[in-house]
Order: structure tokens, then sequence, then C-alpha cells
């Protein structure tokens, strides 16, 4: 007995059979009467929703008759719509675990990872007072039984925001699909190797911290040495030394001037001036005025007015005459008559100097 032939359209042609009956126990309910606005259709993989007195936005679809197992095939929705309303591109995603993820795979459908590149597009083109969205998703059927498999795509979800803020899901059409194994058309198919290895990318978490550590650290370090040079360089205070006291300096002032060698020299008139001008600087920072720029009698005047008095008030007031008759008269002092004067000066030194406190007296001050 001859068996029929088997033909491409008799396949397609039971293929759409059993399709019309795995689509029926998808759909869990449906409103009655005409698919107007606010009337929803409900299949386990998507709920239809239409706001009461919005228009049902007008779709065309396209999904490929057939298909390769573990292949993905292009379901692709073309929306009509106001300018004012945008179609969500999450529209179609369900949730692992939920309903319509459930009747996808029951359906033996699965939705590849967007993040492997294989996630659906969405193109948009304005055309007058209309906007048409195209929304391409991917769809990668896997069949339970091998060979040639009659399945139907579930009816998925198209969301689209409206300008008022109200959400409207459009349900596509059940799609049937003929789909055959990758080695269908092989006579004697063989196992094919692995495929090459493909690079890939890791994150190297601890690279990733010592290289930001290594910028934080180079900022800390900038800045520190910064402010380090900046602390180098600031304005450092002058170091106060405290003043000697005036018969402590002029002390020292007539030594040096003892060990000037102005003497051997032959410099008799600098030296008595210069011994002179020590003294008199000595007893203005002695007794609060200025020697230097203070007659001699001015400075006797002075002198009387100290209390208690000055002592040795007669031979200062000799050795200031004695100083004004070199410098004035013009009279040219000899070697002995400037050792005279250093020794004069001394003595008016040491004898004008304060005796230094007892302990009973600083306690008193105190």
């Amino acid at each position: 007995m001859r068996r029929p032939a088997v033909t491409t359209a008799s396949l397609l042609i039971g293929a759409l059979g059993a399709a019309a009956a795995v689509i029926a126990p998808w759909t869990v309910a449906r409103a009655a009467g005409p698919a107007d606005a606010g009337a929803d259709r409900i299949w386990a993989s998507c709920v239809e929703h239409v706001p009461s007195g919005a228009a049902r936005p007008e779709i065309v679809e396209a999904f490929p008759s057939r298909g390769v197992s573990g292949y993905a095939a292009t379901l692709e929705v073309t929306v009509k719509h106001g300018k004012g309303e945008s179609v969500l591109p999450e529209g179609f995603k369900t949730r692992g675990g939920g309903d319509a993820a459930k009747a996808l795979g029951a359906a033996g459908f699965v939705l590849p990872d967007a993040d492997g590149g294989a996630g659906p597009t969405i193109e948009t083109k304005a055309t007058g007072a209309t906007t048409t969205t195209t929304l391409r998703v991917p769809f990668v059927p896997l069949p339970k039984e091998p060979g040639r498999n009659a399945m139907v795509l579930p009816p998925v979800p198209i969301a689209i925001a409206r300008a008022s803020g109200e959400l409207v899901t459009v349900c596509t059409r059940p799609h049937p699909i003929l789909v055959d194994d990758p080695i269908a058309n092989e006579v004697d198919p063989k196992v094919r190797p692995s495929p090459d290895p493909r690079a890939q990318r890791e994150e190297w978490v601890l690279a990733k911290q010592l290289a930001a550590g290594a910028v934080v650290g180079a900022v800390v370090a900038i800045v520190a040495a910064w402010l380090l040079r900046r602390w180098a360089r600031r304005p450092r205070p002058v170091p106060v030394v405290p003043p000697k006291l005036p018969w402590v300096a002029a002390i020292e002032e007539l030594d040096e001037i003892r060990r000037s060698g102005l003497l051997p020299a032959g410099r008799f008139g600098e030296h008595f001036d210069r011994v002179s001008d020590c003294v008199r600087r000595y007893l203005g920072a002695r007794y609060g005025f200025d020697g230097l720029e203070t007659t001699t009698d001015e400075m006797r005047s002075l002198l009387r007015r100290v209390r208690p008095p000055v002592p040795e008030l007669a031979t200062i007031g000799a050795f200031l005459a004695d100083c004004d008759l070199v410098k004035f008269a013009r009279v040219e002092p000899a070697e002995q008559d400037c050792l005279d004067a250093l020794a004069r000066g001394e003595t008016i030194v040491r004898r004008t100097t304060p005796a230094p406190m007892t302990r009973d007296a600083e306690e008193a001050s105190t």
C-alpha cells in the first residue's frame, strides 16, 4: 500500500489545528461583548486592560510560522498611537515565578537574557498626528519533545502610557509556529565539537580596590606635601632677645674699648669720645632719658631730681665737664688722659649699679 506524500502545507494545516487546541487552555476569562474600550481580555500570560473612554490602540503583529528549536523567533509588534502616548519597552517582561512566566514556560518559550545582547528593541517614528512604534521581542522555542513540534506563542502584554498618566495594556494574539530540530535536515547527524572558547571579561575586584586606593593615596600624599611645604614656608617669629641691663652693657662696651687697639694706634681723641659716649648712654638708660641727646647742664639737672639721690653726682659732673673740654675746646688728650677717663667711666658705672635684692626684699615687693 502506497503512503501519501507529506507536504509542507499539510504539516502547516496540522500545526494550526494543533495550535487551536493548545490555545484554548490558556484562555482564563474574557469579557463578554465586543472588544471595545473598557473591556478586559484575560489570558494566563496576559491581562488586557483599556481604561473606560479610551480607544484600544491599533496593533499589527508579525511572527514567523516556522522556527528552529533553541533559536530565537522574533515577534514584531507595530503600534499606532497618539503623540502624547509612549510604548513602554518593559511592558512585555514577565516576572519569574508569575502566572505569565509559567504560561510562557508551559508553552515552551523563554525570553533570552537582555544583558546577553539578545534583548528586545524598540523603534518610534512620528507621522502627522499619530506615532508608530515598532517593538521586536525575541522568543526562544524549547519544545519538550524532539523532532517537529507544533507550538503556539501565547499572548504577551504591550504596555502603553497615555498622556493623562493612565496605563493601557494590549495583548497580542496567540501565534502558532512549527518548530524543527536543528539537525532535522541532516541525513546522518554527527556530534558537533564544542565551539572555540571566547574571551570573557571578569571583574577584578582586588585590582579595582588597589587602583582606587592608589589614587586616593596619591591625592592624600600631594595634599600632605603641599601642606608641609606651606608649613615650612610659614613666617617664623623673630626671636626676641631681651635687652641687656644698662650697667652690664656699659661694662662690656668699656671693656671692648680697652681691647680695641685705639691707644697703641695713637687715636687718643677717638678713644676718649667713645668712653664719653658710653658713659652718657649708660646714664640715660639707667635714669630714664636720652643721654646722647642731652647737654651736660641738662643731664646734671635731671640727675639732681632722681630719688634716691644719685651716688657720685660730683664725680659724674667733673667727668662730663672734662669730656666737653676735649670735645668742644679741641683739646687733644694724652694717652694717660684716655686711661684715666676709662677708669673713671668704669667707676661711675659700678658705683651707680643698683644693689641686688635680697630674698626678704623680693618677698616684700611681691
